[in-house]
């Protein structure tokens, strides 16, 4: 069975930084193309970042490039979100999602739930000014 857990959300002020973590499994994780989505109190879903399973290529929405840092540790199955000089516009619930057999690229367009087939519980971040 196919697992995501994510973790390290929480509050944090404009400019703070905080490291979310999404735990896998059941899945060969070291080949497939990791993501991570945002819904924001509101609006629809954001794709944030992706990195691919076999070249560990890095892909950013421009609305965090610069800011956030995308990694996996394969050793570990897990993947990680650096986020740095928050704004309170990254206030959001981030989900750690997955579709095997895709590879990693850029989306352009706001994200449904069928572009991916494995989502995590989500993990809640509130950026205050």
């Amino acid at each position: 069975e196919v697992q995501l857990v994510e973790s390290g959300g929480g509050l944090v002020q404009t400019g703070g930084s905080l490291n979310l973590s999404c735990s896998a499994s059941g899945f060969t994780f070291s080949s497939v193309a990791m993501t991570w989505v945002r819904q924001a109190p509101g609006k629809g879903l954001e794709w944030v970042a992706t990195i691919d399973g076999r070249y560990g290529l890095v892909f950013y929405a421009k609305s965090v490039k610069g800011r956030f840092t995308l990694s996996r540790d394969n050793a570990k199955n897990t993947l990680y979100l650096q986020l740095n000089s928050m704004k309170t516009e990254d206030t959001a619930e981030y989900y750690c999602v997955t579709k095997l057999g895709s590879a990693g690229g850029s989306w352009d367009r706001e994200i449904r739930k069928d572009d991916f087939d494995y989502w995590g519980q989500g993990t809640q971040v509130h950026v205050s000014s």
